[in-house]
């Protein structure tokens, strides 16, 4: 299954999750559903501003994570 979403989190706001402080990142689906998504799964698309963009995260039949990926 898959899910869009946007994430727009700063730079300063994102170190609360890489130093462990906050360990998952809420965002809300476009359809409404809320997802827990690990942070660590963010780390590759951190740039000087922070994380922000159009986001695609697919899951398996058991909702188990397969790939998240940034579209826009």
């Amino acid at each position: 299954m898959d899910y869009r979403f946007n994430v727009n989190i700063s730079y300063s706001e994102y170190q609360l999750y890489y130093s462990g402080a906050a360990s998952s990142v809420v965002v809300t689906t476009d359809k409404g559903l809320r997802l827990q998504i690990p942070a660590a799964r963010f780390r590759p698309y951190l740039s000087q501003l922070g994380i922000r963009g159009r986001f695609k995260l697919t899951t398996d039949e058991e909702n188990r994570f397969r790939s998240l990926e940034r579209i826009a």
